[in-house]
């Protein structure tokens, strides 16, 4: 459509340098031709919402091209291409009124060229042409809105039903994930601990008649024991992320993340490593990949660093993109959400802190402090 505004002003220009090339109107048309192209490169730049900006601008344009029909009347065609022009920025009912104003304007200049060029007093293409266009077009435009409405919201549900479907397997998952730990502990932990409390009773009853069958049962609960810590430290074995899972630092871990196909991430170790307890490690491990998960959903950004900083008293895991950042209101509704409070409680958990510092257009820094000595 800009194209054929051009294309239609670029015609018309030279139609009337062809025609008029000596007329003392010449310099002016020349002159409102560049500001009506001028005016309309100038459109994209504001946007499609009919702000008052925009609203004074199509005026403009309006203006200029009503001008330019009085003082030669072969511009009338430039009409079609301002047609999508109102119908795109104003509300619908103004934008047909618009349209119907320009259609009879486009006459009149019609009209008007053909007595000036000697033709035939009336023809019927000069009364009907210009209004079926406008219809055409309008009805053009009407039918790609509605079409584009419609797709509009059939993407809207096909995302609302796979988040609803991801949410649900998740649920299930858990579900799922809570129904085999609880066999677990049931047929091993709590298997044992009820060992152990008939056998610690059994001693307990037989410690002053038969103290050798007592500490008999003694050291079969304390057997049971240590197959009940065995059993323990491999459930939380299982439950660790599977990133740790094998024995894999957490620079490793860190090194191997990322943030989709459209996002480079940068991974940076300072300081001498050191072994970190598992809580720390998991919980570290956990901050980055809900960090890159907003990093990849929220802040359009291309690249994203990663920087483990060991500084002898603390640990520090920095994550960093150059995105759009968000203001201190879009913060506090991200606060809302799971990610960012699901941070700070695991960091707590911890004796650390958790800072957030961004700005509109400059990007996000989230920083996570981990002391390395418990705290007091």
């Amino acid at each position: 459509m800009h194209t054929a505004f051009f294309l239609l002003l670029g015609a018309s220009v030279a139609r009337f340098l062809l025609r008029h090339p000596d007329e003392p109107r010449t310099p002016w048309i020349i002159a409102l031709g560049i500001t009506l192209a001028l005016l309309y490169v100038l459109g994209p730049a504001l946007g499609a919402a009919p702000t008052l900006r925009r609203l004074i601008w199509l005026g403009l344009v309006v203006a200029v091209w009503v001008v330019l029909v009085v003082l030669a009347p072969s511009f009338a065609w430039c009409a079609v291409p301002l047609f999508y022009t109102a119908l795109r920025t104003l509300p619908p009912r103004a934008a047909v009124v618009l349209v119907a104003l320009l259609t009879v304007f486009v006459v009149a200049a019609q009209l008007r060229l053909a007595q000036a060029t000697g033709s035939e007093p009336f023809d019927p293409n000069l009364l009907l042409a210009p209004p079926a266009v406008a219809a055409l077009a309008t009805a053009v435009f009407v039918h790609m809105e509605r079409q584009a409405a419609a797709q509009r919201t059939l993407i809207d549900d096909l995302i609302r039903t796979r988040r609803e479907l991801a949410a649900t397997e998740r649920r299930a998952g858990t579900l799922a994930e809570r129904q085999r730990l609880s066999m677990e502990i049931h047929d091993t932990l709590a298997q044992h601990l009820s060992s152990q409390q008939m056998l610690l009773q059994a001693a307990e009853r037989t410690w002053d008649t038969d103290p050798g069958t007592a500490r008999a049962h003694v050291r079969t609960a304390t057997d049971i024991t240590a197959r009940g810590l065995a059993e323990a430290r491999r459930l939380v074995h299982d439950l660790a992320p599977p990133e740790l899972a094998e024995g894999a630092g957490l620079p490793d871990a860190l090194r191997a993340l990322g943030a989709g196909p459209d996002i480079e991430v940068r991974f940076h170790l300072e300081g001498a490593p050191v072994r970190l307890p598992d809580r720390a490690e998991q919980a570290l491990l956990r901050i980055a990949q809900g960090a890159l998960a907003n990093v990849r959903e929220h802040s359009g950004a291309r690249t994203a660093a990663l920087t483990l900083s060991f500084l002898g008293d603390q640990v520090v895991l920095d994550v960093a993109d150059d995105g759009h950042g968000f203001t201190q209101l879009r913060a506090a509704a991200g606060e809302r959400g799971h990610g960012l409070p699901a941070m700070r409680a695991r960091v707590r958990q911890l004796g650390g802190t958790l800072t957030i510092e961004s700005t509109a257009g400059e990007g996000t820094v989230l920083s996570a402090s981990i002391p390395l000595e418990p705290t007091p």
